[in-house]
């Protein structure tokens, strides 16, 4: 008899991933608080990029969190690291999000699983590398952000033996931050997933101008890039990306709805202080309406997420789904919180100093990366219900429908 795998009803969600949590939450609290983290980031209202910078980071921060493991808890215990569910990761990530770290964490993360859904002596050696604080990224997405094999952004030739990698990935996220990638590559009708140093001979990191001031985004080009072997990680590139695609999702919902909730704290705290004729203004229907609205929006995206990241952890069979519910969820709920954040605070919210645009830019890129709520929708309708038909003869008979 098959038995069908179901999430539990605190989708995982114990003692231990509530510590986690905690844990993050005090410590970046205390080592990034708001007044260091627009110092770090927003010092100046010029673009980064046209002073010829790259994204800053704290390095010591950095040096910390590797430390704490928190590299590592993606990897299996065989690898050096601490094997936390895809919940519990979540809880960290939100952390991340509210905090709006500068780091390559998240990018580490989503290569980590990556190569762990992948397995084999190549992926675990390299998991060994990110437990021990090394960092990477992905290089899986060509110009319209696709990795489907047909539209891998990389080509390969060569032998098994060495590959030649020529092409361009986009949307790679903190690359100038990563010492290696996970680039995807199509050789033949076979979708392969290589392991690539950042230092690597014929390849170029151009910087993308985005909004968001917490990370870097690069358009990776290879041109002649060698790999042997010992560096392939998987010819099954198309099927590892698939059985992968829900945890990324999860994590990037996570940032979401983290961010979302400290520009509704924020707010909701702002509005108490203000006073207009006479009263705060979180008194008034105007500010207190929208306030309870973005509450209910970021509550239902937190519990989609934490219902995608158990149906992840059992493998149910549902994740995709479930992943893309979240990812739509928390895309619309960071939307609306980001606009009316920044309106509710009046004049001193469209201010550089002040601070709301660091969450709110950060919001906007991540409502963008993988599909924002819309991308997601139609998707959802598609493996819910099917893809709508283009016959001409259901389009001319009402009967038809």
């Amino acid at each position: 008899m098959t038995t069908t795998k179901t999430a539990p009803r605190d989708f995982g969600f114990g003692e231990d991933e509530a510590m986690l949590q905690e844990m993050a939450r005090k410590m970046l609290g205390e080592r990034l608080p708001m007044d260091k983290l627009r110092t770090l980031v927003a010092a100046a209202p010029e673009p980064i990029y046209d002073r010829g910078e790259r994204a800053p980071w704290d390095k010591e921060l950095w040096s910390e969190i590797v430390e704490l493991g928190w590299t590592g808890l993606a990897v299996g215990e065989a690898e050096g690291g601490s094997d936390v569910s895809l919940a519990g990761i979540a809880g960290i990530v939100e952390e991340i999000g509210r905090h709006a770290l500068p780091s390559p964490l998240i990018a580490t993360l989503m290569a980590s699983l990556v190569l762990r859904a992948a397995g084999g002596a190549v992926a675990g050696a390299l998991l060994k590398r990110i437990a021990g604080g090394a960092t990477a990224s992905l290089a899986i997405t060509n110009g319209r952000g696709s990795w489907d094999p047909e539209h891998a952004p990389l080509i390969a030739s060569g032998e098994a033996d060495e590959l030649v990698l020529h092409g361009g990935a986009r949307f790679v996220q903190d690359a100038f931050k990563a010492d290696f990638l996970i680039a995807s590559a199509r050789l033949g009708d076979t979708l392969v997933l290589c392991a690539v140093e950042t230092a690597a001979d014929g390849l170029r990191l151009e910087t993308d101008h985005i909004h968001d001031l917490t990370r870097d985004q690069a358009s990776v080009h290879f041109n002649g890039v060698r790999v042997g072997a010992s560096s392939v990680v998987t010819y099954e590139g198309a099927v590892v990306l698939q059985a992968v695609w829900p945890s990324l999702l999860v994590l990037v919902s996570a940032d979401l709805c983290g961010a979302s909730e400290r520009l509704l704290q924020t707010t909701v705290d702002y509005a108490k202080e203000r006073v207009q004729f006479d009263r705060p203004i979180g008194f008034f229907q105007a500010v207190k309406h929208p306030l309870v609205d973005a509450m209910v929006e970021i509550d239902r995206a937190r519990s989609l997420l934490y219902h995608a990241a158990a149906e992840v952890d059992v493998a149910s069979g549902k994740a995709e789904i479930a992943a893309r519910m979240a990812k739509s969820a928390a895309s619309d709920a960071a939307a609306f919180i980001s606009d009316r954040a920044i309106q509710l605070h009046g004049g001193i919210g469209f201010t550089w100093e002040y601070g709301l645009h660091i969450f709110f830019k950060r919001n906007m890129h991540n409502q963008s990366l993988f599909g924002d709520g819309v991308h997601h929708r139609k998707k959802l309708a598609d493996l819910l219900i099917g893809p709508i038909s283009t016959s001409p003869n259901l389009a001319r008979d009402p009967a038809a429908n």
